[in-house]
């Protein structure tokens, strides 16, 4: 502001009469004002443009790149050759995110030009996924440790190595000392403004520390007039630009730069031109050359005055080296360019075309409120090839060029690396980092990218770890989203694909191992089943209940049978198999066993009062009968429930990513039709434990409680089991194939296994008995050895020897397992077994009586054979002989 006052009051305050060297005062009058060139900071051209608009002069601005400056309501007269801040931060986050940098932090200036530059960064970066890790702001007047505090606290942000600054050349000079003293140099990567462009004092002694930073200007190109006329430039000196004397000659009103000298009091309120000596040109006109020659040479013009320093004087004759073009420079041609053109349309429109100064329409002096409209409609080709022009704010265009200073040899310099109009169009083949030999871009990310699958968990806003979603989902938009049943995530985890329906296959261990089994099962099998059929009228087999033998190896042969639809590929076929042929398959196996443990329970638990009558539909033709009618309910129900329910395939999906080919049958479905095959194991058990107590020679009642103990606890086990793995189909199939196995498996050794072994290892004891008689006193182990191959009677189905094996030293062939202590004890035996005979062979219906006939005082062994049969009977009594021919009398009757 007081620069901008001061400039004001030099042309208003300021006499217009000069007096010089006691002469007689000389009118000069002041030259009025038309336009401003300038300035080059945003906070100056504001202070500027807030006095000029009140005196209506318009201000062209070369560098000025504050946003605020286009708001035209506050700076209605400034116009300006570069493009303002909101370009160039659009500019900056496109080179940013070109990097691949996702996390930089951010240093400003205090003061518009760098508060609202970073403030547009930071909201174009946060729209382009750019995290900001620190924001520092350096004050107008800060210290060396002011910067040393900011230096340490972008340190603290270690994976932030971008920093993004909006700062004029002097702060950027100390934050890279900064650097130096804290021994960071190389951590950070620059990203300066144009305020810092490719200007070389910042980074002057110290180039090492703003090595690799990038830097944006407005699109330029250097002038080659300019430099030839700067380097043939020298400092001016009392002898020559003393001699030149004269005011310059500036036609058209004054323009700022002289204007400004005049105000500072340089040149002696006079403005001298430069002086031509051959290649020379002495600048008499710039009083701050002379400044730049003593910092570029390292020398002093005036030695006495330098206070005592080593430098040697200047020479004034030097050559200048190591020369290059200062950014603005083309810029501030521009500006100046733009001025003119404007100033000669107007001219041209107010005074003619063939006017060369000012008309009497024009003066004193152009009108500031005309001259900007002219400067406003201003279009031409600059000296760099670029056109010159502004928009309804005052604004030029936005096109920029990014450098980045780069080291060759032992030199540093800014090579141009891209430019941006509309996009960014960077050459990364041009692209060097320090310490980097590969051309890899340095990373400045705080956490890398979540691959798919995955989804971030913030940790603060900028950075995050990945979690992974489930195995079933994929991520979306940071959402773990989960893929329906039967599909998993593909191989890109950002979608969902069809799963394969899985089965059991043949050489799965789940399958061999039940087929191994099944095999041998079928096997044994149809072993025993040959071997009944090939000793089919043996005493053994027949006594056995041939009928219901081969029923319930029927059932077993199926039972096991049923390994292969259970184990193989569901389809229409395999699932109406398994549907009708398990239940029909364990139903006719526990049919004949319920048909035979019934048949004993009615013949031995009738009790005495019954009499010898023969118990009904106990003959083998209505034992097969109750068999199949009870089998029946079971198919039919079966083939009821196929017809209503047809068979069909399903998938289900028992785990995440699992999908499974089954019978189109629940589980439930498939247990309420096992119910009657259930109850018919809760019957065979029930009249298992119901018989477990009759006479010793008819326990096959013994071998079938075996089986339904064993069933029952199988059974058990499997429901366990196969609604304890519902996640795993394998081990359910191979449970329900190896529990259907078992069961028939104890079926088979349990009832059958002693039979074959007697018929194939035995045969002796497999004969019918020929003859009968009663052995007495001292031939009794003669007579039990001589009658010991008789065969077994037929005990609901099974036949079960009446006699010892022939080398038994003891007789253990009577119906009772010991001797009755009570004459009515051994009548109660014989009654049943007079029942069973009578039910079995009718000609054996004078037992009961030829037993009876024993008294308690008796005490002999009688033995007495009846059908297939032979009895011993031991009874105790004092009429023993008596019986004892009464019983021998009887059985000659019987045979």
């Amino acid at each position: 502001m007081k620069m901008s006052m001061s400039f004001r009051r030099a042309f208003q305050d300021a006499s217009e009469y000069q007096c010089e060297s006691g002469d007689a005062p000389r009118y000069v009058p002041h030259k009025p004002i038309t336009g401003v060139i300038g300035a080059s900071f945003s906070t100056e051209s504001i202070m500027v443009a807030n006095i000029l608009r009140l005196f209506k002069i318009p201000q062209i601005s070369y560098a000025s790149t504050s946003a605020e400056l286009s708001d035209k309501s506050r700076f209605e007269y400034f116009s300006r050759v570069v493009p303002p801040d909101n370009f160039q931060a659009q500019a900056l986050v496109e080179m940013v995110r070109q990097l691949g940098w996702k996390y930089v932090s951010t240093v400003a200036v205090e003061g518009d030009y760098g508060e609202k530059g970073i403030a547009s960064f930071v909201t174009l970066a946060e729209s382009a996924g750019i995290c900001i890790a620190v924001s520092e702001k350096i004050l107008r007047r800060a210290e060396d440790a002011d910067y040393d505090r900011i230096i340490e606290r972008l340190s603290q942000k270690s994976s932030a190595r971008g920093v993004v600054m909006f700062a004029d050349e002097d702060e950027t000079r100390r934050m890279l000392a900064a650097t130096m003293r804290l021994n960071k140099t190389g951590q950070f990567l620059w990203v300066g403004s144009d305020s810092w462009g490719a200007k070389l004092h910042p980074v002057r002694d110290q180039e090492f520390a703003a090595e690799g930073a990038i830097t944006i200007l407005p699109k330029r190109s250097s002038l080659a007039g300019f430099d030839t006329y700067f380097k043939a430039l020298r400092p001016k000196t009392a002898k020559v630009c003393g001699s030149v004397g004269g005011l310059a000659n500036h036609s058209g009103g004054g323009l700022a730069a002289g204007a400004a000298a005049n105000a500072s009091g340089f040149g002696e309120n006079q403005y001298y031109r430069n002086a031509v000596k051959g290649s020379r040109i002495y600048n008499c006109r710039n009083p701050w050359f002379r400044q730049f020659w003593e910092q570029h040479f390292k020398c002093r013009f005036n030695t006495s005055a330098s206070g005592g320093t080593n430098l040697p004087e200047c020479k004034g004759g030097d050559k200048l080296t190591y020369y290059e073009q200062e950014g603005l420079v083309p810029f501030v041609v521009d500006a100046v360019y733009a001025m003119a053109h404007a100033v000669h349309r107007m001219i041209i429109d107010v005074c003619g075309p063939d006017a060369r100064e000012l008309c009497d329409e024009l003066k004193p002096a152009p009108s500031g409120r005309n001259l900007l409209k002219y400067i406003r409609n201003v279009n031409f080709i600059g000296p760099q090839g670029q056109p010159v022009r502004f928009n309804k704010d005052g604004d030029a265009y936005g096109s920029y060029s990014f450098y980045q200073y780069q080291r060759h040899g032992s030199k540093y310099d800014y090579v141009r690396i891209g430019d941006w109009s509309a996009s960014l169009v960077l050459n990364m083949s041009m692209l060097a980092w320090p310490n980097s030999t590969t051309g890899t871009i340095p990373r400045s990310i705080c956490s890398d990218s979540c691959p798919n699958g995955y989804i971030r968990n913030f940790q603060d806003q900028c950075c995050w770890s990945c979690v992974s979603c489930r195995e079933d989902s994929y991520s979306f938009n940071d959402t773990c989203v989960a893929c329906a049943p039967g599909y998993a995530p593909n191989r890109d985890h950002n979608g969902c694909d069809k799963i394969p329906a899985e089965h059991l296959t043949w050489d799965s261990p789940w399958a061999i191992v039940p087929l191994v089994f099944t095999a041998l099962g079928v096997t044994a099998t149809l072993f025993t089943l040959t071997v009944f059929l090939r000793y089919n009228s043996t005493p053994m087999i027949m006594a056995s209940g041939r009928e219901l033998c081969y029923l319930l190896l029927t059932g077993i042969l199926l039972c096991y049978l049923m390994a292969i639809p259970i184990l193989a590929k569901p389809n229409m076929f395999t699932c109406s198999v398994l549907r009708v042929g398990l239940g029909f398959a364990l139903c006719l196996c526990y049919s004949s066993i319920l048909t035979k443990t019934n048949r004993i329970s009615r013949i031995f638990n009738r009790g005495s009062k019954a009499g010898i009558k023969r118990p009904s539909y106990t003959s083998p033709k209505s034992q097969i009968v109750i068999c199949c009618g009870l089998a029946s309910v079971q198919l039919g129900g079966s083939l009821v429930w196929l017809m209503f329910e047809r068979p069909a395939t399903k998938e289900v999906h028992p785990q995440p990513l699992t999908a499974v080919l089954t019978c189109g049958v629940s589980n439930l479905s498939l247990v309420l039709s096992l119910l009657y095959n259930m109850l018919l194991i809760i019957l065979c058990t029930f009249y298992a434990f119901k018989t477990r107590k009759i006479p010793e020679n008819f326990n096959e009642a013994k071998y079938i409680g075996f089986t339904m103990y064993s069933t029952c606890i199988v059974w058990l086990a499997f429901v366990a089991i196969y609604f304890g793995t519902y996640n795993d189909y394998k081990i359910q199939t191979a449970t329900l194939c190896v529990c259907v196995n078992i069961s028939a498996s104890v079926a088979l050794g349990c009832l059958f296994v002693p039979k074959v072994y007697i018929v194939l290892f035995q045969p002796y004891k497999n004969v019918r008995t020929p003859g009968s008689g009663v052995q007495r006193g001292g031939d009794h182990h003669r007579g039990l050895n001589k009658f010991s191959s008789s065969g077994g009677v037929g005990v609901g189905g099974m036949g079960v020897g009446a006699a010892t094996p022939s080398n038994s030293q003891q007789p253990l062939a009577s119906s009772i397992s010991h001797p009755p202590a009570t004459l009515s004890s051994a009548t109660q035996s014989m009654t049943s077994l007079s029942r069973f005979a009578n039910a079995t062979t009718p000609t054996a219906t004078t037992t009961t009586a030829a037993a009876s006939s024993l008294t308690s005082s008796q005490k002999a062994i009688s033995t007495i054979s009846f059908g297939s049969a032979t009895v011993a009977v031991q009874a105790n009594g004092s009429d023993a002989n008596q019986s004892r021919a009464e019983a021998e009398r009887d059985a000659n009757n019987l045979s």
